[in-house]
């Protein structure tokens, strides 16, 4: 149990398997937009379906109409009590960790490695995000990372052209428009996650989203309705550990695509416009350093200097002192001086 260096090839997905493409650089089949049916000639996914766009719609609209009801009734009652605000933080940081952490770092990249019970609660607590089932937010990912900023990536805010009304259009698809097209409705599963579709338990969790989706509704309503004993109560959890913890964690992670796109530094080669922006790192549990992730997309560590705190990193870090995750990936020193811009 031992940490690693950072294989500088990019090419390798978790399991040593050849993933298609060089991130960042088109693959051969996609390099021409107009010949994937699912994208324009700009490589722009198009809309899907009315079935699709409209489950999408609500994943987008009904937290933020949640956030409305609960400033509403903060407004006519007062102070909704500190209970509450634990119990919006709490569910936050589980299910917020639970992409980061399973989601991101240990299924789509393998960033490290854990023991099955720990791997499966992660699923569960990535799935409690309501950010889409494991395989179809890897899937995505993975080929974000295969065609970063360049025509087919699901969610760049830079293909819409120039000027400034482009410029809004690239940061509103980047941010949460592309999730009403293709590129979220038609993953590809087989080309991008086929390893992962391997693995039963993971299989089985991604097949049971949507209970997760109630369940990730349904306890912080029992929480809350615990904590008063009173309807009210089941009412405000709802709301504060439901809702509201969606719209924050939906807008977070949506920033890592947009904002962490167009505004920040780059302090490493990347062959797409990644950045890192402080805001979003804080915010994201580290993973606003996205030009270093980009950069060395299999790293546990995204917060690459001692000053860029990555709260995911110290967990999984944490982890692995108490033997409970091994052959976790950081890259040498020798690699960050290469990448480094001088």
């Amino acid at each position: 149990m031992s940490t690693s260096s950072l294989n500088t090839d990019l090419s390798q997905t978790p399991n040593n398997q050849t993933f298609s493409v060089t991130p960042g650089e088109p693959p051969e089949d996609d390099a021409v937009a107009f010949e994937n049916p699912h994208y324009d000639e700009l490589g722009i996914a198009r809309l899907a379906g009315w079935k699709d766009r409209s489950i999408m719609l609500l994943a987008i609209v009904g937290p933020f109409l949640g956030l409305l009801v609960a400033l509403g009734y903060c407004w006519t009652t007062g102070w909704f009590s500190w209970p509450f605000l634990v119990l919006l933080v709490g569910a936050w940081v589980v299910s917020g960790m639970g992409v980061t952490i399973g989601f991101h770092r240990l299924l789509t990249h393998g960033s490290f490695e854990t023991y099955r019970p720990i791997r499966a609660f992660l699923m569960f607590c990535g799935a409690l995000s309501v950010e889409g089932s494991p395989l179809l937010w890897c899937a995505v990912h993975r080929r974000h990372h295969a065609l970063s900023d360049h025509p087919g990536d699901p969610h760049s805010p830079h293909l819409h052209g120039e000027g400034l009304w482009n410029a809004i259009k690239g940061f509103w698809y980047g941010h949460c428009g592309w999730l009403l097209t293709h590129a979220w409705s038609s993953p590809d599963l087989k080309r991008y996650v086929p390893d992962l579709m391997q693995e039963k338990l993971l299989v089985a969790v991604d097949r049971m989203y949507y209970l997760w989706v109630i369940t990730s509704l349904a306890i912080p309503t029992g929480i809350g309705y615990l904590i008063t004993g009173t309807w009210q109560g089941a009412v405000m959890g709802l709301l504060w550990g439901g809702l509201v913890r969606i719209f924050l964690g939906h807008h977070i992670t949506w920033s890592i695509n947009s904002v962490c796109h167009i505004f920040g530094g780059r302090p490493y080669r990347t062959t797409d416009r990644s950045t890192n922006n402080l805001i979003c790192a804080l915010l994201g549990f580290g993973e606003g350093w996205h030009n270093n992730h980009h950069a060395f997309p299999t790293s546990a560590r995204h917060g690459l200097a001692w000053w860029q705190l990555d709260t995911s990193w110290l967990v999984i870090l944490t982890m692995k002192k108490l033997g409970l995750a091994w052959n976790v990936k950081v890259p040498s020193q020798r690699a960050l001086e290469q990448r480094r811009v001088q």
